[in-house]
């Protein structure tokens, strides 16, 4: 049985527009598992987004309670709430949001200084990750403006794992790449999760989902359907049909 990481009950989020109130989540129960790669699809304005910054505690919601572990997170205040992302997750965006005036490797040690003082051991874990998702010593040294964007988005992902996460959060992180680069960066968060490391990924693109083993589809704020696609193995056409089928149900 899969143990559970994030439980959410009756999560619910709603904005102010106009004068109106908007409810982009509503009611939405809601399990992720310990080592699932889990992924999140809609339509544009489905509450994607919303939804992956509620469940990380980047945002609280309006009402409902979300549960981490033994932790109830929905509870806990802005402080409680950057004490839980520094020592819980890890997070990849479309953007890197590297700091363009340090060094790749001095960007990946300044988050991990966050949280673990020990400069030479995180310098050597920073190291060994680099090698993992294939950034080179001399590129390591290098400024953000000089990597391309894969490996820019690359070193976002050895920066969010410094800290050995739980869960890593992505929110279309290969939505800014072209698709040599994307196809990188998605071999890279696949081969965390064969790892073991548990990943919630929002995304729009079938190629990208396709990662998954769990695809959580999402219209209105409400999770209208799931899809159970086993491990991802590579050239799988089944899995290509199983996905493309069940979209086609949730109308896509």
């Amino acid at each position: 049985m899969k143990e559970i990481l994030i439980k959410t009950e009756r999560l619910s989020k709603s904005f102010s527009s106009g004068g109106s109130l908007q409810h982009v989540l509503k009611n939405i129960d809601l399990e992720l598992y310990k080592g699932d790669f889990t992924v999140i699809m809609g339509a544009s304005g489905a509450g994607k987004s919303t939804l992956l910054y509620a469940l990380s505690g980047m945002d609280t919601p309006t009402l409902g309670k979300i549960t981490f572990g033994e932790k109830v997170i929905s509870d806990l205040d802005s402080d409680g709430l950057a004490l839980f992302r520094k020592a819980h997750c890890g997070f990849v965006f479309q953007q890197m949001y590297l700091i363009d005036s340090m060094s790749v490797l001095d960007n990946v040690l300044a988050a991990g200084l966050l949280v673990n003082k020990d400069k030479k051991a995180l310098a050597g874990r920073a190291r060994e990750l680099f090698k993992l998702v294939g950034i080179p010593e001399e590129t390591i040294m290098k400024f953000p403006a000089q990597l391309s964007g894969g490996e820019a988005q690359r070193a976002g992902i050895v920066r969010a794992l410094i800290n050995t996460p739980e869960i890593l959060f992505a929110d279309e992180p290969t939505g800014a790449l072209n698709s040599k680069s994307g196809m990188d960066v998605l071999d890279t968060l696949t081969d965390f999760n064969n790892q073991g490391q548990s990943v919630v990924m929002v995304t729009h693109d079938m190629r990208s989902a396709r990662r998954g083993n769990r695809i959580l589809y999402l219209s209105d704020g409400i999770v209208m359907g799931e899809c159970d696609l086993g491990k991802y193995k590579h050239g799988d056409e089944m899995r290509h049909k199983k996905l493309s089928d069940f979209l086609t149900e949730m109308g896509w």
